[in-house]
């Protein structure tokens, strides 16, 4: 059997999101990490939005920021008492629901490999082989399936095509927006945004707070009116407070709904 170089040597930066005590997360990374299909999926949908459309970056980058956001917003909200649609509708376990949030986060761009129009929708073949075969062997048919199925749907509802019908779904809608530090997104109206970095932790009035860190406070509306924008129809904008910081002025804390 010929020689596999680990996987961080044969790609760069490894896929990885903080597994704590989740043995089936933890084998879902590793098989991402590995899966060179996959990488390139990834690569070829950067082509088209990045390259070709000048959308920024939706690469192997955005996916790892998205899977951790997404794998962090989960938790905190669990935490805070909210249903897990595949823990109340399917009785798995909210160790699942976070193999879900993870799987649907690697896979919710892949239609990008396809055209940037309608995106959401022509990656559902490709995320439901994928998803498929990810999972094989880690889990038994009936609750395979219920995973695949229910990432296809966290991936239709990602770009508000479809609502969100799922907490895991919703999840996945905020942690994609929240990708938002300086040079990751294309357009002049964000470009040279000043955000230096993105925070999710525990929040004191709604359940999660985003900080946002700026350099440059007069860019900070436009942040600010960007999210407004893409998270207005959000379910979940209700549970989030955000705050924007910029050293030298005081803290800015606001909330989309």
């Amino acid at each position: 059997m010929a020689h596999r170089a680990p996987a961080a040597a044969r790609h760069g930066l490894p896929f990885s999101v903080p597994a704590r005590h989740n043995p089936r997360l933890q084998a879902l990374v590793e098989r991402i990490d590995s899966d060179e299909e996959l990488r390139q999926l990834w690569r070829s949908a950067n082509v088209n939005a990045a390259d070709r459309s000048g959308l920024g970056d939706h690469g192997e980058t955005h996916v790892r920021i998205v899977a951790n956001a997404g794998l962090r917003l989960l938790r905190l909200l669990l935490d805070a008492g909210h249903r897990s649609g595949a823990v109340a509708d399917h009785g798995l376990a909210r160790a699942d629901a976070e193999v879900l949030v993870v799987l649907a986060a690697a896979l919710h761009d892949l239609g990008l490999s396809v055209h940037v129009a309608d995106h959401a929708s022509l990656g559902l073949m490709l995320a439901h082989s994928k998803a498929a075969q990810l999972l094989d062997g880690l889990y038994p048919v009936r609750e395979r399936t219920v995973l695949v199925t229910e990432a296809l749907h966290a991936v239709s509802a990602h770009h508000h095509e479809r609502p969100a019908l799922t907490l895991e779904a919703a999840v996945l809608e905020i942690a994609d927006v929240l990708d938002l530090s300086e040079g990751r997104l294309g357009g002049p109206e964000i470009d040279g945004g000043g955000v230096e970095a993105v925070h999710i932790g525990r929040g004191t009035e709604r359940p999660v707070r985003v900080e946002i860190r700026a350099g440059r406070v007069e860019r900070l509306p436009i942040v600010i009116e960007r999210l407004r924008a893409r998270l207005a129809q959000a379910p979940l904008a209700t549970a989030l407070e955000f705050i924007a910081t910029v050293p030298g002025a005081e803290p800015h804390l606001f909330q989309i709904s």
